[in-house]
Order: C-alpha cells, then sequence, then structure tokens
C-alpha cells in the first residue's frame, strides 16, 4: 500500500495547486461525447429514444442466476459477485446510450470538455448528485474512486489508469484527467468508472471487502437485503437524486429487483414455472420450442417474447490454452476445430436451428470477411504477413461437415494436421508423439453449464477417431473462478461479449500481459504482435473508415489464430416472463443487453 500512498499525496498536491491557479483554458462543454462525430441526441434531448418516457414506477422482477456469491464488491478480483450488482447498484459521470455504437451522456456529470486531440478530459459534477445516505458526490470522491480502482480494484481498471499522468481537482465541481498516450477511447473510458464513496473505505482494505460491507453509491437502487449464496434485493431509492436528468427519464422503474440463486438450470427452470421467479432467458432454441409448453404460459401468466438485436457474436466455445505447449502449435488447434462436428452437435442438440459463430465480431458490420483481406484491412496486416497463420491475409472459414457422426472428410484432414506437427496414431489405437507420449489433455467445466457437458460428451466422441482421449473435469463454480482465473487448465468452456464499440478492453481481453498476468480474459494465452497494433489502431483510428478496417483485421487475426473452437450463437434474445413486466417497442440496437433488463421495463397490471 506504500506505493499508493506516496501517489495519492502527489495527486492531492497537484489538486491542490491547481485550484489555486488560474486555472485552465476553458475547452467548450457538452453535454455528451461519441467516440466519432457528435451524439446523436441534442443538448435538449427529454429521454433516451428507446425508453418509455411516462412508463409507470412499481412492481418488481425477480431472476434466477445458477450458482453462488461471497461478495457485494464487483470491482475487485476478489470473490463471487451477482454480476448485476456492477450495472446496478453503481453510477459513473456519464451514461452510454444503448441505441449507439459508442456514445455517452452527462449523468453524475452535467458537462464534459475534452483537448483538440482528447489528450484530456474534464468533467463537471451535477451540483445535485447524491450518494444513497443524502451525502453530495464531490470530486474528492471521483479523484479517490478513480486512483483506487487503477492501483488495487480490479485489474480491467489499472491499464487506462497507467496512462494518466495527471489527475486534478479544477474546481469545486471539476476533475481532470490528463493521459500520456494518443488513444481516443480514453475519454470515454473515464466516463464510465463507478463513482465509490470515499469516506465509506476509510481505514478499510478495499480489495479484501467481501459481504462485510454493503456499499453506498448514487444509484438509484440500492442493496436492501441478502443472504450470502442464495438471494440479493435491491430496492429503488425514493429519495434518488437524478430521477429528473434526461438520462433517467423512463428508466429504473420497478420498485425492487432480486436476483435468486440455484444449485443448477433446472432447479431453476422449475422455480420460473412455479412463479418463483418472473423472467428466464433462455439459450437453446431447442428448450425454446419446447419446454415452454406449462400452464402459467398456456393461460397467459407467463409471455414468450423474442429481442432482436445487431450486436457482433463474441466468441463462445472451447479454449485452447496455448501456455500448454501441446496447443502452441496452430496445426494441432486447427486439427482439433476440424474433429468438431458442428454440423452433427447442432442436430443432435438444438434440432439444427442455431447458427454458428464465424468469427470474434460475425453478425455485425465489423466482422471479417473470409476471403482475401483487400484495401485497409491488407494494408493493416501486412507489416505481420510472416508471423501470422495461414489464413489470416488470405481467407479462413471454419470447416463444415456433411453432418454424419463420422465426420470422416474433416477427421482424415485432421489427422493429415497432426502428423504434419509430430504426432501420429500408434499400434495400440493412441495418438503419440515421436517420444511414445500420449496426446492428452484436461477439459474443465462447471458443473452447472449442462449445455458445454453435452457438447463436450459429443465431440469427446469424435476425439476417439484421432485416438486423442482427454480427461474432463467437473468442477463448481467457485473452483472454476479460481483455476480460469489462474489459467490452471488446458481447455475450458469460454465466452466473451464484443460490442459494437470495441476498444481498450481489447487488450485486457487479448493483451500479451495476459499471458502471465492472472485474471485476464485471455485465457488461451495469445501473445500477438499483429492483435496489439491493431487494437492500437482502432484506439487511434482518424476516421470511421479506418477504425472498421482495424477491428476487421483484429477479427482475423484472433479467427484465423485458431484459439477457440466456436459454437453457436442467437440473432434474438429470448426471454418468458410474466405478462405484467412489459418493455419499450423501439428496442435499441445492442437489444437485450446491459440497460435493457430490468433497466427500461417496466410492471403493469393493465
Amino acid at each position: 500500500m506504500k506505493p499508493l500512498f506516496y501517489r495519492r499525496t502527489r495527486l492531492v498536491a497537484a489538486a491542490c495547486a491547481a485550484i489555486l491557479s488560474a486555472g485552465f483554458v476553458a475547452a467548450e462543454p457538452k453535454h455528451g461525447i461519441a467516440m466519432y462525430g457528435e451524439p446523436a441526441l441534442p443538448p435538449d434531448f427529454v429521454s433516451l429514444p428507446f425508453v418509455n418516457a411516462d412508463a409507470p414506477k412499481g412492481g418488481k422482477i425477480v431472476t434466477g442466476e445458477v450458482g453462488t456469491f461471497d461478495s457485494l464488491n464487483p470491482h475487485i478480483l476478489k470473490g463471487r459477485v451477482p454480476w448485476q450488482l456492477r450495472f446496478l447498484a453503481y453510477e459513473s459521470l456519464m451514461g452510454r446510450s444503448y441505441d449507439e455504437p459508442f456514445t455517452l451522456y452527462g449523468l453524475l456529470a452535467e458537462s464534459i470538455e475534452t483537448g483538440p486531440n482528447r489528450e484530456w478530459v474534464e468533467f463537471t459534477l451535477r451540483p445535485e448528485a447524491k450518494f444513497s445516505d443524502g451525502t453530495p458526490v464531490t470530486v474528492e470522491d471521483v479523484l479517490w474512486s478513480y486512483e483506487t480502482l487503477g492501483t488495487v480494484g480490479h485489474p480491467r481498471y489499472h491499464s487506462s489508469w497507467k496512462k494518466v499522468t495527471s489527475a486534478e481537482i479544477t474546481g469545486e465541481r471539476k476533475i481532470k484527467f490528463t493521459f500520456d498516450t494518443d488513444d481516443r477511447e480514453l475519454a470515454l473510458i473515464f466516463g464510465m468508472r463507478p463513482i465509490l464513496k470515499k469516506a465509506q473505505w476509510e481505514g478499510k482494505d478495499f480489495s479484501e471487502s467481501g459481504l462485510d460491507e454493503v456499499p453506498i453509491s448514487s444509484a438509484p437502487y440500492v442493496i436492501d437485503d441478502f443472504a450470502p449464496g442464495r438471494f440479493v434485493s435491491l430496492k429503488r431509492n425514493p429519495d434518488y437524486w437524478g430521477n429528473d436528468i434526461p438520462f433517467r427519464k423512463g428508466t429504473n422503474n420497478l420498485d425492487e429487483v432480486r436476483f435468486e440463486f440455484f444449485g443448477d438450470f433446472n432447479a431453476m427452470f422449475e422455480a420460473f414455472k412455479a412463479g418463483e421467479i418472473n423472467t428466464n432467458r433462455e439459450t437453446s432454441a431447442a428448450r425454446w420450442e419446447t419446454n415452454y409448453d406449462f400452464p402459467a404460459i398456456r393461460d397467459g401468466q407467463m409471455v414468450k417474447s423474442v429481442i432482436p438485436h445487431k450486436r457482433p457474436t463474441g466468441i463462445r466455445g472451447l479454449v485452447f490454452n496455448t501456455r500448454n505447449p501441446i496447443f502452441a502449435d496452430w496445426r494441432v488447434r486447427e486439427a482439433l476445430i476440424d474433429a468438431f462436428n458442428f454440423e452433427f452437435i447442432n442436430q443432435t442438440l438444438n434440432g439444427g436451428s442455431e447458427q454458428r459463430i464465424t468469427s470474434y465480431f460475425s453478425n455485425s458490420v465489423l466482422g471479417m470477411s473470409h476471403d482475401a483481406a483487400q484495401g485497409k484491412v491488407k494494408e493493416f496486416l501486412e507489416p505481420f504477413a510472416s508471423e501470422l497463420p495461414p489464413g489470416t491475409i488470405e481467407g479462413y472459414s471454419l470447416p463444415v461437415s456433411d453432418g454424419k457422426e463420422s465426420n470422416r472428410k474433416n477427421i482424415r484432414k485432421a489427422i493429415k494436421l497432426l502428423e504434419e506437427a509430430g504426432w501420429k496414431v500408434g499400434d495400440d489405437g493412441v495418438m503419440k508423439n515421436a517420444a511414445g507420449e500420449p496426446f492428452t489433455f484436461e477439459i474443465v467445466l462447471e458443473q452447472d453449464e449442462t449445455n458445454a457437458q453435452q457438447i463436450v460428451d459429443i465431440y469427446i466422441e469424435a476425439l476417439k477417431r484421432l485416438g486423442i482421449f482427454p480427461q474432463v473435469t467437473m468442477i463448481d463454480d467457485a473452483q472454476y473462478k479460481v483455476r480460469t482465473t489462474d489459467y490452471d487448465f488446458d481447455m475450458a468452456y469460454y465466452a466473451r461479449g464484443m460490442s459494437l464499440s470495441p476498444g481498450n478492453e481489447q487488450t485486457l481481453y487479448w493483451g500479451s500481459e495476459g499471458v502471465t498476468e492472472p485474471g485476464t480474459w485471455n485465457w488461451m494465452g495469445m501473445n500477438s504482435p499483429a492483435a496489439e497494433a491493431m487494437i492500437d489502431k482502432l484506439l487511434n483510428s482518424a476516421s470511421h473508415d479506418d477504425f472498421l478496417a482495424a477491428t476487421k483485421a483484429l477479427d482475423r487475426v484472433l479467427t484465423a489464430g485458431r484459439y477457440v473452437i466456436p459454437v453457436w450463437h442467437a440473432p434474438v434474445a429470448r426471454i418468458a416472463h410474466a405478462k405484467e413486466l412489459r418493455y419499450p417497442e423501439t428496442i435499441p440496437m445492442y437489444g437485450d443487453w446491459i440497460g435493457f433488463q430490468p433497466d427500461i421495463w417496466w410492471y403493469s397490471e393493465d
């Protein structure tokens, strides 16, 4: 903690000097900021375009979660936290509109100002902003929050904080951050950090907190009650400071938001059927068609809603840990992708109804093409041509089978690739290397991931045709978190969502620091200068066209890297819910995503 103390002393000194100085040359304060161009909504907007501004207040929503929790602090690495708390129980200086790729509007801050090249950003707090205990949100709270999160908070906050050369209080309600690198997104990122109450944490170890400290925040919802591992109840704060600001109009309509936790999916679904929870997201198209014929659905007490979206698929599937030498060779990874008979698995588990993920940004304008790279995409990738795996520039697509279980064509291709990589099937039917060591590895799965278990069961039968007999280890979610945080696995089930505005988080996902630094989303252990160069380009693009090209190029590096065996995605969300729970007719670009349910839903018995 000593380095933190000295850094804090330096920042406070700088802050005091700034207040006593003549100040900075004023830039033009604005009500919002966009990654490119100007925000879609004018300064005098009344509400976000996808809300019901006249939605009634009242009622409650009860969601189900499979797993458990042992912490209420979502801003540190330690512990398991209900994921919703990060978004519902805290506020930031700016709020995001999910009907625009990356645009922020004033929330705790009434305005934002930036330098000509976004080399600095300055926020002005709203005078009416308050925490749930009635005390004002101050610039000292903001400064403390940013420094604490950037040093002892979750690793997702660290990289951007390292790019800050100064954090200065420039007025009674003003705070300015200056950056040491060209990165257009930093101004937006610094508008999205959660703001914590400094006084709550004095004399306490923020990085070790868990259930012992119920957070005080400025958000519309406060934690009202909880039972460790069983439920968390959030109640709408009747004295919430921001009820009348445009960004909040028509949002946070429900009086209670409650999360119930269950040991497995079946128990959760039975609770939904019995009415103990009143909304359920269905991730399986097959179950959506077959499992939702029960009394509450038939008599109309529960309804089925399909929510479209335009966001990227992200990636979901079985990830290779390339820190294990057995998976370091791209030919080995390609062989195991060939052996994965998607068409047969999809037919068996989903009746063939699901669409395969074809790249990390597929289903969106950011997705790569599968033919040869052209134009700026090619230009950006060519300097790295000698180190990129085949297909990155030339074009790459996932293998397609004939749908039969035998999958003969792709199995033959897999055997050939493994032989090229030094593996052969011995007389005993086991794949071995030249030293006679068998090709074997461990697949780690959460015991509650029924879908992943079914996929792996079929996959293992296919691997036997290659003389490969992996070990499957089923563990609870606590063990799974520990092992994946420390990258202690060979293969695991992996899911990572992507947005229409990829930025600095891509470094946390794919950056080389994640090869050894625990807690990142670089589970595959990739170390790709090309990927990092593409991330740098998308962060510093001078035009939207350059941004698109850089993202499409990054998509090629990731996909042709053969780091994940992708499964399927849905271009829609499927939500079954009580008929009293309503949502607006206008669906935001992101569809059912952060900021949708429960944020803009309401309860009505009419």
